[in-house]
């Protein structure tokens, strides 16, 4: 393969794989609109366009409190059956559509019981609704393989209750664990007995860190609660200097520990002045497993296929180092090895090689 330039269209034919993406992030503008019409929520707009132009404009604050904040109206058309399964189904198609190959989605169950849903109701629709999506893809021929991620939010006191149903349904679609919410006086270590749990029950989690918060919650994630994988992730940078690895930040490269990594996102909440700033380049010239995510496709207003091509023209990426994300991400997934390998040599270098 060459470094030409990169159209659009090859970048969208590319096979990607996205480890961090939230379920009640990434909905479709026109069924919020008509899931809030049916619940009776009062939306900002009801034109879609319009719609996904305020999650954007809304998102674009620099703070992450306020970026959360949007979801409230993700969540409203959340909390029935028909709306978690109608989203989930959509959610798997989307990314298909997309060239993803594979994906691990992500959504707090709590969230989703306002409606009377009890927690393995909400559980049991998402997967449903992914399950009857992953069937549509493969039978359109864009197969694609999605697990879940069982969120806790740190600020409630639900987190072991999430913990133990990944571990309930992980022989059911989750194939692993995430706490979310906001960092900064939230610490992951308030929620120790969930960790714990996990490790005992051999189940994979990752964990929001360095991003609103640095490199203490970097260090509290991996050295104390035993995280696999880095959501986000960005603030390790302020463990390296002129190019030198601190002590943390060595751990973190020299032991392959994936960042999950969304620069567009990270733009909206302030952790990076630009594209072409964002620390995934550097990081990734590093050596670091760095990870290409989209977080929130709606409040984002992005796709995979728009990430990798504002790195490419933005950050001066190469159809190498968009292979070489790719298979990061599949190298750090929470599904067994031979999984992993097969999707790597049989799916995304094949893939590679006849996009181009």
């Amino acid at each position: 393969m060459t470094a030409t330039r990169i159209d659009s269209e090859v970048i969208r034919r590319l096979p990607k794989a996205v480890l961090h993406d939230h379920l009640d992030g990434g909905l479709r503008p026109a069924t919020v609109v008509e899931l809030a019409d049916a619940v009776g929520h009062t939306l900002p707009a009801t034109d879609p366009d319009e719609l996904a132009a305020w999650f954007f404009e809304a998102a674009n604050s620099g703070d992450l409190v306020r970026y959360i904040a949007t979801f409230e109206h993700t969540l409203a058309v959340l909390q029935t059956r028909e709306g978690l399964l109608r989203v989930a189904e959509e959610y798997v198609l989307d990314l298909a559509a997309d060239g993803v190959v594979y994906a691990e989605v992500r959504y707090a169950p709590e969230l989703n019981t306002n409606g009377g849903l009890t927690l393995p109701e909400v559980v049991e629709a998402v997967q449903e609704g992914l399950a009857a999506g992953m069937a549509k893809a493969a039978a359109a021929g864009t197969p694609v393989r999605v697990g879940t991620l069982l969120c806790g939010m740190r600020m409630f006191d639900r987190v072991r209750e999430a913990a133990d149903l990944a571990v309930a349904y992980r022989d059911a679609g989750v194939v692993g664990f995430d706490i979310a919410g906001a960092e900064d006086g939230f610490p992951a270590a308030d929620h120790l007995d969930a960790f714990e749990h996990l490790r005992r029950e051999t189940v994979p989690f990752t964990i929001h860190a360095g991003e609103a918060f640095g490199l203490p919650s970097i260090h509290q994630a991996l050295q104390v609660c035993g995280a696999q994988r880095l959501g986000h992730g960005v603030r390790i940078t302020e463990d390296i200097v002129d190019g030198k690895l601190g002590r943390l930040a060595g751990w973190v490269r020299d032991r392959r520990i994936a960042l999950e990594m969304c620069p567009t996102s990270n733009l909206q909440t302030g952790c990076a002045p630009s594209i072409a700033e964002h620390p995934i380049t550097a990081l990734k010239d590093l050596g670091f497993r760095v990870t290409l995510n989209t977080d929130n496709r709606l409040v984002s207003g992005t796709t995979m296929s728009r990430e990798m091509s504002v790195l490419v023209e933005e950050a001066g990426w190469t159809v190498e180092d968009l292979r070489t994300v790719t298979v990061n991400a599949l190298k750090s997934a929470f599904i067994p090895f031979d999984e992993r390998k097969a999707l790597i040599e049989d799916v995304v270098l094949p893939g590679y090689e006849a996009a181009l």
